[in-house]
Order: C-alpha cells, then structure tokens, then sequence
C-alpha cells in the first residue's frame, strides 16, 4: 500500500456515526461560531484496530502500535488472517546497536534553548515515555517512533573518544554542553555499556562545563565524578519529575525511575554539592497539571531551589502515539485533554513557533504558566542561577597522527 504524505497513518474512523462533513471537506461549523476565532473541531475518537500491538507484545512499553515511519515508501498493517498467526509473533524486546558516529557534539541555533551544543549517548530510549518529542528522530533511521523508538536503540561506544578529539580540534571554544535533551543518557541499558560515565571522565579530565538532563536514579552512580566538577562549577543536574502519581508514572514512562526515586536521586545530589533542579515537564492539562504546586513543594522538601516546566509537545508522530495512548488509559479524559492543547496551541495539536513552543499560548496556557511562577515564589526558588564556568577548560593531549603512505 503506498505510503501517504502524513507523519503516521490515521487509525480508522470508529463506527458508530459520526456528524456529517460538508462538501469540501473540513468539520460542520457549530451554530454561533464566532468569525475570526478557530472553529470547533469534532475530536473524533480514535480506535486501534488496525495499528495496535496487543498487550501481551508489548509488556512494559509506553506506546500502543509500531506504525511505519513517515519516510518509508509502505505501510505495513499487521493483522489476524483467521489462523490465530498473532500467536507466533515474539513480544517486543530490547536490541542494541552499535553506531559507528564520526562526530559526537551535535550543534544547533535554536533561539529558545540556553545551549548551542549537546551529546547524544544513545538513539532511541527504553524508558518509553509516551510523549517524548525525541520519538520522531527514530524515522530518520527506517524505524517507527513507535515500539521501535523504545525496543530498537543505538548506542555510541566510542562517544568518548570522539569527544577528546573534538574538545582538543584547533580553535574549539568552550561552552556548556547539554546532555540528555533528546533521549536519556542514563536510561537502562547505561548500566551495561556505560558511555555516559566515560562521557564525564573526559570532561572532568578536561574541565569542560556540562548539564545533564535526566528522569533516572542511575545518575548516582557516577556521584564521585559528578561532586568533583560541582567543586569546579562545571556541572549542574536536572532531574524530570512529571507526576508524583506512581500508577500515572507507570503507564506514562513505564521504564523511567518511580517519582520516589527521582526525588530521592535529588536529594542525594543537593547533599553532595551537586547544583541540582527539578524539571516539571511535561505539563498536560487535564492529566498532571493540577500537580505542578506538589511537585515544587516535594522538590523544595529534599533542597533544590531551581525549577522549570515545558508545555507538552506534540510534533509529528508523537501526537498519534499520544493519542492512542491517552485513549487506551484515559478515555474519559481524552476530548478534554485535547481541547485544553489546543487552545494553548493556537487552536492547533502542536505549534513549533519559537518563543512559545516550550509555553504555549492563551488563558490555559497563561494559567500554567503563571501558576508555575507563584509557586516558585512562594517557595523562594530560582532567586539566583548557578552559571557554569569555562576557567578551567583544558584541551586534552592531541595525539600526533600518521599519515598513510598510500
């Protein structure tokens, strides 16, 4: 079947009836909408009949389906023949792959972000965070932004090795790297390959300012290192705690750290010295943001005094996968949840305008906003900014290199 120009296939209208739709195509206009003002948009229930993978496959992940990237020139639809062949399909399990990268700091000029250069560990992430806006980076490579963003992951090993030749290139200035903005450096399998810790020996040894970005208690592990560049100011941790809701946690990051844990991982780090915050993010209206104050409140409890919060996102396929989700966990809450993003989007799913695609804009998403900032008020949090420092950076030794004789 040929591969339509949308990100992911739209799942099949539900069949009980719908409200008619004019000639032209669009949805009937409500009677009294006002010109000017986005029409009111029938959120028809989506059903997965097509695209979903059952339970049983997928065990422990977050989203619903697998459905084929949006650069492959076919759709692939699994369904039952009448021989019960679901019954032969293994359930989804992780692989790792190796990537044989040849730069490791990826650059970038965004506006509304606080760095221009980061370090990705891995692609794709098994924590299996159903709105993860990194999820559509995995149709680059062939692979769906569904299972396969949480089962089929790549991984750098030599991350580290790249990254002393890079930081020791003539000319190199040093400025704070960010690590763990696309997909988490400390999710499940670091435990095994460990590049993240070889990551943070470099820039110890270095003394090159990095801020981490994480939903993992792992993030201890590697406490010594992390203590002795908090000494120098070249660190700082984030630590996203999106619920204190251990079921909503379970089924909305099913393979992240449990909220105790995270808070936990924060305590731990603020009493070594570690400049730690806490990231509210995503807020969801209508499904965690009435816990914006409680998260603030039990962060302040183990001594962080930094704190910020992203709007969800959803770009590309992560809205389908979000939705699909939300339906299968949340039913009664779906409309609901999608009228409040959209109007904190424009009246749209997701708007990636600059300056507002991390907030959002209008009443609700004014609302979060300014509840944020009073609760940090109140708590006396982000009164000063730790600023990481470059003093210290140091190229590492560049080994001389032999040319080929051919």
């Amino acid at each position: 079947m040929a591969r339509s120009h949308a990100a992911v296939r739209r799942p099949p209208a539900p069949s009980w009836p719908q409200p008619r739709t004019p000639a032209g195509g669009g949805s009937a206009p409500r009677s009294g909408h006002i010109p000017g003002r986005p029409a009111a948009v029938e959120l028809a229930a989506p059903t997965d009949a097509e695209v979903a993978v059952e339970a049983a496959r997928r065990r422990g992940r977050g989203a619903q389906s697998n459905a084929s990237g949006r650069y492959e020139p076919l759709a692939r639809v699994a369904f039952d023949d009448g021989w019960q062949s679901f019954d032969e399909l293994p359930p989804f399990k992780t692989t790792v792959t190796f990537d044989s990268t040849r730069k490791i700091i990826t650059r970038n000029d965004s506006p509304d972000v606080s760095f221009d250069r980061s370090i990705n560990p891995y692609r794709g992430c098994e924590h299996g965070c159903i709105y993860c806006f990194a999820r559509p980076t995995h149709a680059y490579l062939g692979l769906s932004p569904g299972l396969d963003f949480e089962t089929k992951l790549f991984a750098k090993p030599d991350a580290a090795k790249l990254l002393e030749r890079e930081l020791s290139a003539p000319g190199y200035v040093p400025r704070t790297i960010a690590i763990g903005t696309n997909t988490d450096p400390y999710q499940p399998i670091e435990r095994e390959h460990q590049i993240m810790r070889r990551i943070l020996e470099v820039l110890d040894r270095c003394g090159h300012p990095v801020g981490i970005v994480t939903k993992s208690a792992l993030v201890l592990r590697d406490l010594d290192i992390l203590a002795r560049m908090a000494q120098r100011d070249l660190v700082k941790v984030a630590l996203s705690v999106t619920t204190l809701d251990t079921r909503l946690a379970r089924v909305m990051e099913p393979r992240a750290a449990t909220p105790p844990r995270r808070l936990q991982a924060l305590r731990q780090l603020t009493a070594a010295g570690v400049p730690s915050s806490v990231m509210v993010a995503p807020v969801i209206p209508a499904l965690n943001d009435a816990e914006i104050e409680r998260i603030l409140d039990a962060a302040a409890a183990v001594g962080v005094r930094e704190a910020g919060y992203v709007l969800l996102r959803l770009p590309l396929e992560v809205r389908d996968l979000f939705r699909e989700w939300l339906m299968a966990n949340f039913p009664d809450r779906y409309r609901h949840v999608f009228k409040l993003i959209r109007e904190s989007r424009g009246g749209k799913d997701y708007d990636s305008s600059w300056n507002t695609r991390m907030t959002g804009t209008g009443p609700v998403a004014w609302m979060i906003g300014r509840r944020f900032e009073l609760a940090c008020e109140k708590l006396g949090f982000n009164k000063t900014r730790m600023r990481l420092t470059t003093d210290h950076f140091c190229p590492p030794w560049r080994a001389a290199e032999q040319l080929s004789l051919f």
